[in-house]
């Protein structure tokens, strides 16, 4: 059985994402069945660790990894139009330590690619999400790096947050389209919003 994404922990308030037009229940985001639970800033700043369902083992090249068994998140209408998280970025400066130990923890590994500017990429299905896994030189150690959410209508959610998104420009994905937040009283995770993939 393959593991999947139950949730992530945030070094955000909750606030931080009332900003970008997210609906919260208590401390806690649920888009697309998974659960951004929003910790603030004094517990750290990004993405602090995650839970997974079925994982075969928490020992992840040091990413903060716990197990859960709850049931996926209710669906909730967000401002901002979120109806998925896309994906989850992982970098490290270990691409193959960190791929076999995200392989370990019985995440489904689809494909490798290094023909993205020579950047070595693996991608792992973890339930509705994916995890891309990115090798990074600056890396000090494999870490979380950020998260992009999918949203029904970018143009809505760019005209809804104005400044606080930047451009809404083609993404690497053929088709698609996608906007980095950019708001100093926003979150401390990187995120992005991105178009429905067709």
């Amino acid at each position: 059985m393959s593991a999947s994404l139950e949730g992530l922990t945030l070094g955000d308030p909750p606030g931080a994402w009332e900003r970008l037009g997210c609906t919260l229940d208590g401390d806690t985001v649920a888009v697309g069945g998974i659960r951004l639970r929003c910790a603030g800033r004094d517990a750290g700043e990004g993405i602090l660790g995650w839970s997974l369902r079925d994982a075969a083992t928490t020992d992840v090249d040091g990413l903060p990894t716990e197990r859960s068994d709850a049931p996926p998140a209710e669906p909730v209408a967000h401002p901002n139009g979120a109806i998925a998280l896309d994906h989850v970025v992982v970098s490290t400066p270990s691409f193959e330590a960190t791929r076999d130990a995200l392989a370990a923890a019985a995440l489904d590994l689809r494909r490798e690619r290094d023909d993205l500017r020579g950047v070595r990429m693996a991608f792992f299905r973890a339930g509705p999400t994916i995890v891309e896994l990115v090798e990074s030189e600056q890396a000090p150690a494999a870490s979380f790096r950020g998260l992009v959410i999918v949203v029904a209508d970018i143009d809505a959610t760019a005209a809804l947050l104005s400044d606080r998104l930047g451009e809404v420009r083609d993404a690497v994905q053929p088709g698609r389209r996608i906007a980095t937040v950019h708001d100093p009283e926003g979150p401390s995770t990187a995120v992005a919003f991105m178009t429905p993939r067709t």
